[in-house]
């Protein structure tokens, strides 16, 4: 008998198998899909020669993970690749605003009325990241807080809404950009803890980076799985789980799954139907005959670029998509354009590049005019450069990864208390009704993004019962 079985190969489930064969338990991963990843692949998506990532690119938490930090993954083949700048917001006006490796390059990019305001937002977390980080992504019954007046500190300024933390500043580029952060995880900006979301990006750029990983997020995932392998775990491809009774006999079962999918494979009813799930996203690659043609001349050091007139419009596209359950005219986009900074990702003069829109959750419609529409704003001339490109909204989506309900690359909606209380109301959020089986997707703690802490956290849990049997 094994001790543990992990279903779904994704970064959360890689990490805790990994977690779990440190320790010296047996473990097997079974894994849909013919290659590990989840929501961390690279593949041709276009054209011969064009490495795309179909979800994940740019991975400011994933540098920055307690988790992966504490593996040797640059031994498995992963290198990280940082732009000149980790993340620019281009305006309408041909101008910018940066997030910066620097905070006094981010500070001067937003004018002189805000630079001291941003200073003084960010200054105090600083050279306290690394615990920061460790505490907010862990939780209490995991790990005790090593600063835990700092992390009252950080609590006391990201728990309310990032509406209210815009008020510190008096001109529209710092909101704009900050606006923009909180919306990479598909939140309404007046939503409970949006501050801290939008902070957390702030600080990772400052702190470790928003690098993409040398030929595409593929290669975090295969540097767990080799890691895995060398510890002694198995790990088997093109299985599907339908029922429990389709594993082997363990001593634990642990689910990088949708809660949805859990209760069906463990037939756990209603367990987990409360759950929300948020809006989608429809997402184009592209394969480029060259840059994107920014105006704005920081747009073009970037690796992510976010696009969205100002806090308004962004404002405006995230409420059409979840509350008001239409397609924006004018969508917030993010884009990642990896081969600035990775020339393995496209051919010598080409580059790969992609964005992303929101959209109402299962939403079944085409949103390319209106991206291209909006890329047009900010690079006059960027559909001339267009060689291919491959669309996926809501149910693409979901075909390539069953975790993402309706299109919500989140596996759960950022909002309300389930933006800390997920997937329920629990002070064991990783435990199921079942002692044996676990849950360790991006439904849970401390959420979504490529980084491995819900692996990790549920890893703990996991181990726990395996000594206590």
């Amino acid at each position: 008998m094994l001790d543990a079985v992990v279903v779904g190969a994704g970064p959360n489930g890689l990490t805790a198998a990994v977690e779990l064969a440190r320790r010296g338990f047996s473990v097997a991963l079974f894994e849909a899909k013919g290659t590990v990843g989840g929501g961390a692949r690279t593949e041709e998506l276009t054209l011969p020669g064009f490495r795309h990532d179909p979800c994940s690119a740019a991975h400011p938490l994933a540098v920055s993970s307690p988790a992966f930090r504490g593996l040797p993954l640059e031994r498995y083949g992963l290198q990280w690749l940082h732009p000149e700048l980790p993340m620019a917001h281009p305006f309408p006006d041909g101008t910018a605003a940066v997030l910066s490796r620097s905070v006094g390059e981010t500070a001067a990019s937003f004018g002189p009325r805000d630079a001291g305001a941003y200073r003084r937002l960010v200054t105090p977390f600083l050279h306290r990241w690394d615990t920061l980080v460790r505490d907010f992504m862990s939780l209490p019954l995991t790990a005790l807080p090593r600063d835990p007046v700092t992390l009252a500190r950080f609590g006391a300024v990201g728990l309310p809404p990032s509406t209210w933390l815009a008020r510190r500043f008096r001109d529209e580029r710092a909101r704009t950009l900050f606006a923009g952060l909180v919306a990479h995880v598909m939140a309404p900006l007046s939503g409970f803890a949006t501050s801290a979301i939008g902070l957390v990006f702030a600080l990772a750029a400052h702190t470790r980076g928003w690098p993409v990983a040398r030929g595409g997020s593929q290669a975090i995932s295969d540097a767990l799985a080799g890691y895995l392998r060398d510890l002694g775990g198995a790990v088997h491809t093109d299985y599907e789980v339908k029922r429990l009774d389709d594993l082997p006999p363990a001593r634990a079962y642990v689910f990088d799954t949708s809660p949805t999918a859990l209760a069906r494979i463990a037939g756990f009813g209603d367990t987990y139907a409360r759950y929300r799930y948020g809006p989608g996203v429809f997402k184009i690659d592209y394969a480029l005959d060259g840059p994107v043609p920014w105006t704005a001349p920081e747009a073009h050091r970037a690796g992510t670029v976010q696009v969205g007139a100002d806090s308004a419009e962004i404002g405006a596209a995230l409420r059409a998509a979840s509350r008001e359950n239409r397609a924006p005219d004018a969508p917030f986009l993010i884009t990642v354009q990896p081969s600035v900074v990775d020339p393995t990702r496209a051919p010598d003069g080409k580059h790969v590049f992609w964005a992303y829109g929101h959209v109402p959750h299962g939403w079944d419609g085409d949103l390319t005019e209106a991206i291209e529409r909006q890329l047009e704003r900010f690079a006059p001339g960027f559909r001339d450069r267009v060689l291919a490109r491959a669309t996926a909204g809501p149910p693409e989506l979901v075909a390539r990864n069953a975790n993402y309900i309706g299109g919500d690359i989140a596996t759960g909606a950022v909002s309300g208390l389930q933006t800390l209380l997920r997937p329920k109301l629990s002070l064991f959020p990783y435990a199921t009704p079942h002692p044996a089986v676990f849950i360790c997707s991006q439904a849970t703690p401390p959420g979504p993004g490529v980084h491995g802490m819900p692996g990790h956290n549920a890893a703990k849990a996991v181990w726990r019962r395996l000594r206590q049997t």
